[in-house]
């Protein structure tokens, strides 16, 4: 039986879906409702929304937007973007919005995890963190969609959301982003070693395999994937798709 989770991520900017690449140069990729019905007939099992400019500009998360979304989607969905008090989760997990996401707003006051948790439970809460390597090589954690380094430790933060009440953390390399080169797995193993909450590996799916090595390799609970669900291939023509069930299987069975 198939336990490991394996999630479209899909990144709003307006009411348009984009892809990165290192987090940089959105490019459209589609409509989100539309693209909700393809995953609908493909059965997968989970789906992240990123609002990728949501806290940058200081607004709210697209209320009508995410309504629409739940109201088509047949799957559990997590929201993330713009998520700064109790009122709007409230009226996100009111929409239909299985978890939210945090990420900004959980490093600039990381009390709120606490707050969000108690309010609604740890299971709905799960904190993004974002990662790149410095000059010298060593991991750091960004905020604000990559634009704003924080020059914290990926793995003693990952620690410190634990304990403020995460249910998961949504781990991301910066550096894989958009490449097809394959999950950071150092980042992602000691991110795993380090807590006890499930991670969900993100940033640098190429292929299905991709998903059995950071899983079995690097301790990964679940795994995200975006420009290898939305793309054919390393060319960039817009796809969206999903692996088949015997493919993920194969890969993912332990």
């Amino acid at each position: 039986m198939l336990k490991t989770r394996v999630m479209p991520c899909l990144l709003l900017r307006n009411r348009a879906l984009v892809k990165t690449i290192r987090f940089k140069d959105p490019t459209y990729i589609g409509d989100p409702i539309n693209t909700v019905r393809i995953y609908n007939e493909m059965e997968v099992d989970e789906l992240i929304f990123l609002d990728i400019m949501a806290t940058v500009r200081h607004t709210l998360p697209q209320f009508g937007l995410i309504e629409e979304i739940a109201s088509e989607c047949f799957m559990p969905f997590s929201y993330g973007g713009g998520v700064s008090t109790l009122d709007t989760m409230k009226t996100l997990f009111g929409l239909g919005t299985e978890k939210i996401t945090l990420n900004s707003h959980a490093h600039e006051n990381p009390a709120f995890i606490t707050k969000a948790a108690d309010r609604f439970g740890s299971q709905s809460i799960i904190v993004s963190i974002d990662v790149k390597k410095n000059f010298w090589g060593q991991y750091e954690v960004y905020t604000q969609g990559g634009r704003n380094h924080t020059g914290m430790n990926p793995i003693d933060y990952a620690k410190k959301l634990e304990q403020r009440g995460a249910g998961e953390i949504f781990l991301t390399s910066i550096d894989r982003d958009g490449t097809f080169k394959g999950y950071d797995l150092m980042l992602v193993n000691q991110v795993s070693q380090a807590v006890n909450i499930p991670v969900i590996a993100c940033g640098g799916a190429g292929c299905v395999d991709d998903f059995g090595v950071v899983v079995k390799e690097a301790g990964a609970s679940a795994v995200a994937a975006g420009s290898m669900v939305v793309y054919q291939g390393k060319n960039r023509s817009v796809l969206i798709s999903f692996p088949p069930k015997p493919d993920l299987k194969r890969v993912l069975t332990r």
